[in-house]
């Protein structure tokens, strides 16, 4: 949307700029803000949280800012704000808070910590931008309801994957085709990787080892398409999607080659992946109804049909939030809203033998990977979410490669996202086993102090 660089223009001439409260300072929150402070007119990074704040006053201080300093009540917050003075803030909700704070940005990747702050964010008047894919794919559905309610926005963000693929949907539907395959590009497929086999490509980016291995391993793929697959009711083929089968190095023209047309249109349209090529980021695969408009594709060197190649050579992602973040608060404009509840899940399966009595490590870790399945499945399975698995006691023994699922394990007392994905099964489902399962548990809410980013 290029009208977006005129608004935040605007903007800064009126001395109004958007003031963004970000919750989370890893390594792409330090590349947001420094965007923002030096390459973004008409919006300023006004409050940061992080549960270690060196790492907010580090994320600062590599943007250039002086002056930072550290607040504990809502009033300080405030004023500080006010005075255009960069805040560390002792407490998120602070942020979410504060009524000189337009919009949460969300870049912690944390589920249950996530969600207490997006609800604090909504109950306060305020949009929530994610960078926090699995949050969205997880329970997603359901906090947008809660969105709706108050007024505000709950938006995927340009420059992850989900929101420059439904850019590109968008885009490609405004032609006339119908999008029949909306695909990722991974560069490696291992769902065995972890963190010790990652260390090393983590230190050299400067990123956390636990974030590289969801790449690595296939389930921070499985959380963005999953978003996609919200977003236009899309399904997988079948749970996991290509598992990294599916290689492309030659023409993009040609790349659906590697699904069978009958099969995706059967299904109305799927999200999948493929292991390259190098110079394509996303892509969608459409069709045509109008023999006329398929005889000027030919001519435009877009082949004979029937489905049609387009494509983004990059992502960028903090490069490119920014510009979420002004669709989001001055045009309302929602990047990959889920058309209702879920369609496509994230299911939680063994990386490796695991004993009953261990508990489970976080995505990104040594003991689960997460693969995309058809919601149907996830229910009827019973599946465990990949985005729920921290904390949770195995009751069993599980082999290597299998699902697991809410029979397997202990719940964690008291998590606030296991009764929203109750909540949400129950809204978009009639289900309510989910809900009799969380149910026998209380829901206090979680300090941020208990939460690790």
């Amino acid at each position: 949307m290029i009208i977006v660089d005129t608004a935040l223009k605007a903007r800064e001439e009126q001395g109004k700029p958007i003031r963004v409260g970000m919750v989370g300072a890893g390594f792409m929150g330090q590349g947001l803000t420094n965007q923002i402070v030096n390459s973004t007119p008409g919006m300023r990074m006004a409050g940061i949280y992080n549960r270690k704040p060196e790492r907010a006053f580090h994320v600062y201080e590599y943007s250039g800012c002086t002056d930072v300093k550290s607040y504990g009540t809502q009033a300080a917050v405030d004023e500080a704000i006010r005075k255009g003075k960069p805040v560390v803030a002792e407490d998120p909700m602070l942020l979410a808070r504060s009524p000189e704070i337009d919009v949460i940005v969300d870049v912690t990747g944390s589920v249950e910590f996530g969600a207490h702050v997006i609800l604090e964010a909504f109950a306060h008047k305020k949009h929530v931008v994610l960078m926090n894919a699995e949050v969205d794919a997880t329970i997603g559905p359901i906090l947008r309801t809660y969105a709706k309610k108050h007024g505000v926005i709950l938006s995927a963000c340009n420059g992850d994957e989900p929101g420059v693929q439904m850019d590109l949907v968008r885009w490609v539907r405004g032609l006339g085709l119908t999008p029949r395959l909306i695909g990722n590009v991974k560069g490696l497929q291992d769902p065995y990787r972890n963190p010790t086999t990652q260390q090393g490509w983590a230190e050299r980016w400067g990123q956390n080892a636990a974030m590289v291995t969801s790449f690595a391993d296939g389930s921070k793929i499985s959380f963005e398409q999953a978003i996609v697959a919200n977003a236009t009711g899309f399904k997988v083929l079948s749970r996991g999607m290509s598992r990294g089968e599916k290689k492309f190095d030659g023409n993009i023209l040609e790349i659906s080659k590697l699904w069978n047309y009958d099969e995706i249109c059967a299904l109305g349209g799927v999200v999948d992946y493929t292991v390259g090529p190098a110079n394509v980021k996303v892509f969608v695969l459409a069709e045509h109804s109008d023999p006329k408009q398929r005889h000027y594709l030919e001519l435009y060197k877009m082949g004979p049909g029937p489905l049609y190649s387009f494509w983004t050579p990059y992502h960028l992602v903090h490069f490119e939030t920014p510009a979420s973040i002004a669709r989001v608060v001055l045009f309302n404009d929602e990047l990959a809203p889920p058309l209702a509840g879920p369609v496509v899940e994230v299911c939680a399966v063994a990386k490796r033998d695991l004993k009953a009595g261990e508990v489970l490590d976080e995505y990104g870790c040594y003991m689960t990977y997460g693969e995309a399945v058809n919601v149907e499945e996830m229910s009827g399975q019973q599946y465990l979410p990949e985005g729920l698995v921290e904390g949770c006691k195995l009751k069993r023994d599980i082999p290597k490669d299998q699902p697991l699922t809410y029979s397997d394990v202990e719940l964690p007392v008291g998590r606030l996202a296991d009764k929203l994905r109750a909540e949400q099964y129950k809204h978009f489902r009639g289900e309510t086993w989910l809900e009799e399962l969380t149910a026998k548990k209380p829901q206090p809410r979680v300090s941020p102090a208990e939460v690790t980013l």
